[in-house]
């Protein structure tokens, strides 16, 4: 017997509206998607560290994936991680973006040899999800040739087949990979949710302004909430959904006589 109902929640307190705005939050309807979290972007001596930038904004959200990652394997929604990387022969990779890889004071870029393998290439250690939130072998993993999650990819197709509409997007970089995949999915029709404190970028003021372009014009581009939020909202739509749950005993004694008997 499925231990799930079909009702959903919001996150009342995302701005610039509450999220989703249809209240379909669910596992059936919502994905939390974990966008980039690499060895190449969040480990030492990967490709982020050759292009000369610290790599504590981007670790700096670890603890707040890996509580929603856990909350959401509890409740079985629907998880979606990304790679950004290219194949060893470089065949996606163009010249433009080569030489603008390497535009920087090491003069490494993709390909290119690192204490963690070739630099942002597939199979390579430093393309690995860090240890800390390793996908388990039923959860998707997207690779990519570029910034957003849906370019070249199955991404979409995997989202449709689960009936997915709602997004709860998530890692680095917040102004690159997390902002285009963000986009692109509001363009396609799904509701995306950034979770502020789940995401990092090169620099804070670029994180900064990412996230405020998400709330203009009304929520452009979706809405943008914190861990906290998000995580209470799952928690309330598990009370209410799951069997054994306290709002679901409440639920099961409005139903049922003082003798247990159905009152219908």
């Amino acid at each position: 017997m499925d231990m799930y109902r079909r009702s959903g929640e919001q996150v009342p307190t995302a701005t610039p509206y509450a999220w989703p705005h249809d209240a379909s939050m669910s596992p059936e309807t919502t994905a939390l998607v974990i966008i980039d979290m690499q060895n190449d972007f969040c480990s030492p001596n990967g490709y982020l560290s050759h292009q000369g930038y610290s790599l504590t904004p981007t670790r700096a959200p670890i603890p707040a994936i890996h509580t929603l990652l856990t909350l959401f394997r509890k409740h079985s929604f629907p998880i979606i991680f990304t790679r950004e990387g290219h194949r060893p022969d470089l065949s996606t990779l163009s010249s433009r973006e080569l030489h603008r890889s390497r535009n920087n004071p090491s003069g490494l870029g993709i390909g290119d040899q690192g204490p963690l393998g070739r630099l942002l290439i597939r199979g390579e250690p430093g393309h690995d999800i860090i240890p800390e939130l390793a996908p388990l072998p039923n959860e998707p993993v997207v690779d990519k040739p570029g910034r957003s999650a849906f370019a070249y990819t199955d991404f979409e197709l995997l989202l449709r087949v689960k009936g997915v509409k709602n997004l709860v997007i998530t890692g680095v970089t917040t102004d690159v990979c997390v902002s285009c995949t963000m986009r692109e999915g509001n363009d396609r029709g799904f509701d995306c949710l950034l979770v502020r404190d789940a995401c990092g970028a090169s620099l804070q003021s670029l994180h900064d302004a990412a996230v405020e372009m998400v709330g203009t014009e009304g929520g452009i581009f979706g809405a943008s909430a914190g861990v906290r939020d998000v995580v209470c909202a799952v928690e309330a739509w598990a009370a209410r959904n799951v069997r054994g749950g306290p709002g679901k005993e409440e639920e099961d004694e409005e139903s049922t006589g003082s003798s247990g008997d159905r009152s219908d």
